[in-house]
């Protein structure tokens, strides 16, 4: 609020608001510049041209747009009655004093309003995109109203009882009411309804306040809507959010060790191919819709990009990021992914679906929406408003939510409010939301900080052993630490998980330990070190046998040839049903050549049942061990997330830069005409607010230098309208030819 006199009392009224600017405190000013950060960017010069960007139309929408229902109705009634004082605000709005004064502090916060409690005035702006017409005298609409037949007063009623605009035919009706003929003519001559545009009226001030007993709403604007929630044990909440995000985490490191292997290839639009995404799904264990948040989240997170792989292809990989990622705790790698889809502006949502007659992939352009990370963090931070123990309830807990936001938002658009449900479900994938309300360790997020404490407890602790059954099957009985799961993986795999995950060893399975290097010596040892149970038998003769014939065959470059000192296995081999696309041809006993490439016949070898090692050129065994790709991290992922301590900086510096601005233009000698554009600029704002006459040097069409006095009306799109005592109108000047500027008076 204002401050006070040096001498104890009020401060004076600010001439504009400029000079309002100039008599805040640095602390008030750095409110300003943190609740519209779009004025300190550039750093103004000084309070004069901060004044001057506050005016300006598409920052003012942007502060308007923060408003809630309270606010907005206050605002309103300051542009409706003002200049006018907080005594006549308060009868005007339908809600408390204390709540119309703390949102009056609100406004003149956002610099949408100034002046002081005795005399508010709102920025000409506002009053454009807010205000109505006055209407009749306020003394004179009751007798007009009276004087209306049946279906005219409801047509009055209906709009009143909407808070609408109303669409008619035609706003352009007879001067005279004696001349109208539908009841919509009547209250267009008699100003009981105003004209917006060709085909839309409203009601006008006055005739407002009337219908609704002298205030600008029927019901109170500063009662939120209430949560409908019900009682849960917060620690359940707690170990549910806890479960997704472990959950999470679990799914994203199974993804990119897989692609670090075998990447799926990018589209030629940047996007990835449906079938590599149901892949993905299947080897998560989890639908379409999961499966596209887990991937999108991962590429938000830096984790996943596109590159290249070993055929030159484009290929998605994980970053370089994703090794310092993965050696982190859970916690923390859960707490990178949460920020990633908190302020992730893709609309996930739409993969699967159609634009037009193309298919969404998933990782495609186009799905960034801008308002995305914004609303997420709104809907959040209304769920958190429940108390610790309450979540939202089944089937009427959204639909409250909603209610709220409209109260929170009243500007928002309603087809985003259609995605809140979509984001809880997303959030609760995540793992910040569980069973309707947000996890205790969640909240700190929401202001940028680092996770709560209890995230760590909540999560189960990884083991180093697992429970190998007859069957062939080894159950790990909770998360596997990171290097001993990536060694149980060469050897067996995933068949089911759930609370314990289901490992099971086959032939391919163990042999792809052989192809990584392994001898049968060290596989045994490492499953009996591994095992909390005896290795069964049967596993024991598995690991012999896919050893006993790893290796008898022995494949090289001729294009390819195939050495074996078992003839009779390269003799099966040749007599294969399935062998004929190989094109092999014996050329010794123990000699077979083929004029496929090595890379296509190494798997073909395999898919037969073979278990051929490469040679060397030196007769010595190569191993074949698949290589890991990587790509480079993107740019934007390495500074994602807001630094509160950089922002506040940012804020000082610009801050101490105006303060500067103002002392060097108090201590200027002479203060003649604005000359450049930016001054002219913020002395024509200065006026507008302010009203009062502006003296301008303006060239005209035929380039001859003209002097004019002026009171400026708009300024905007390069133009100043303006009343010219000239010609006795209001004139249009283009910016560009105003040569001088300076306030009379």
């Amino acid at each position: 609020m204002p401050t006070s006199s040096p001498a104890g009392g009020p401060a004076p009224a600010p001439r504009t608001l400029a000079d309002q600017l100039r008599s805040w405190p640095d602390e008030r000013l750095a409110t300003l510049l943190r609740l519209r950060p779009d004025l300190a960017a550039p750093a103004p010069a000084d309070s004069a041209q901060l004044a001057g960007r506050a005016v300006v139309r598409t920052s003012v929408v942007r502060a308007v747009d923060l408003l809630d229902r309270l606010e907005l109705a206050v605002l309103a009634a300051v542009v409706q009655e003002g200049p006018t004082g907080s005594e006549r605000i308060r009868e005007v709005v339908h809600a408390s004093p204390a709540s119309v004064d703390a949102a009056l502090g609100r406004l003149s916060d956002l610099a949408l309003i100034w002046g002081t409690p005795q005399v508010w005035r709102p920025l000409t702006v506002v009053a454009e995109l807010l205000g109505v017409p006055a209407g009749p005298e306020a003394t004179a609409v009751p007798g007009l109203l009276a004087a209306l037949d049946d279906r005219a007063r409801a047509i009055l009623d209906h709009l009143d009882e909407t808070d609408a605009a109303g669409t008619v035919a035609e706003t352009r009706v007879p001067v005279r009411p004696q001349d109208a003929t539908t009841p919509t003519e009547h209250l267009l001559a008699r100003r009981l309804l105003a004209p917006r545009g060709d085909r839309h009226v409203v009601l006008p001030w006055n005739v407002l306040l009337h219908l609704r007993g002298g205030r600008s709403t029927r019901e109170r604007v500063d009662e939120e809507p209430v949560l409908a929630a019900g009682e849960r044990d917060a620690q359940i909440v707690d170990r549910a959010a806890a479960g997704a995000a472990h959950e999470l985490t679990r799914r994203v490191e199974m993804l990119l060790e897989q692609w670090a292997v075998r990447p799926p290839g990018g589209l030629r639009t940047g996007g990835l191919g449906v079938r590599e995404l149901r892949a993905a799904a299947d080897l998560m264990h989890a639908d379409l819709p999961v499966a596209a948040l887990v991937v999108e989240t991962t590429a938000a997170a830096g984790l996943l990009a596109l590159g290249m792989n070993d055929e030159l292809d484009s290929a998605w990989l994980p970053t370089d990021a994703y090794d310092g990622w993965a050696a982190r705790s859970t916690a923390e790698r859960w707490a990178v992914l949460a920020r990633a889809w908190l302020d992730n502006p893709r609309l996930v949502s739409a993969v699967g679906g159609r634009d037009g007659d193309k298919p969404v992939n998933a990782l495609s352009p186009g799905l960034e929406r801008g308002w995305l990370p914004g609303d997420r963090h709104s809907v959040l931070r209304e769920l958190a408003t429940l108390e610790p123990g309450h979540t939202l309830a089944a089937g009427t807990g959204v639909a409250s939510l909603v209610a709220r936001l409209q109260w929170r938002h009243p500007r928002r658009p309603a087809g985003r409010l259609a995605h809140v449900a979509t984001m809880l479900d997303e959030a609760a994938t995540v793992g910040l939301v569980g069973l309707g309300a947000v996890a205790s360790y969640a909240r700190p997020l929401l202001d940028g900080e680092d996770v709560g404490p209890g995230l760590d407890d909540l999560l189960p602790a990884p083991v180093d052993h697992v429970l190998i059954q007859a069957d062939l099957t080894a159950v790990a009985p909770g998360p596997l630490e990171r290097t001993f799961a990536h060694r149980l993986g060469l050897l067996a795999d995933v068949e089911s998980r759930g609370g314990a995950t289901v490992y099971r060893f086959s032939a391919d399975s163990v042999r792809r330990a052989f192809d990584s290097g392994w001898s049968a010596i060290e596989v045994k040892d490492f499953l009996r070190a591994s095992s909390r149970t005896p290795v069964p038998q049967a596993l024991d003769f598995l690991v012999e046998d896919v050893s006993r014939r790893f290796g008898t065959l022995r494949v090289g470059v001729a294009e390819s040839f195939l050495r074996s000192d078992d003839e009779t296995a390269l003799t099966e081999l040749l007599h294969h049903k399935d062998a004929a696309s190989l094109r092999l041809r014996r050329i010794a006993p123990t000699v077979v050549v083929s004029d496929v490439p090595l890379q296509v016949l190494l798997p073909r070898l395999r898919e037969l049942g073979a278990a051929p090692v490469v040679e060397a050129p030196d007769g010595t065994v190569r191993v074949a061990r698949p290589e890991e790709f990587r790509a480079r991290t993107p740019k934007h992922a390495r500074t994602a997330g807001r630094d509160a301590a950089r922002q506040a900086a940012r804020v000082a510096a610009v801050v101490a830069a105006v303060r500067a601005g103002d002392r060097a233009a108090a201590e200027r000698p002479s203060r003649g005409p604005a000359t450049t554009p930016a001054d002219v600029m913020a002395v024509l704002r200065e006026a507008v607010e302010s009203r009062r006459e502006v003296w301008i040097g303006y060239l005209d069409n035929h380039g001859t230098s003209t002097e004019r006095i002026v009171r400026p009306v708009d300024v905007g799109g390069g133009q100043l309208s303006a009343y010219d005592e000239r010609t006795d109108e209001v004139r249009s000047f283009a910016i560009h030819r105003i040569t001088q500027a300076r306030a009379t008076g």
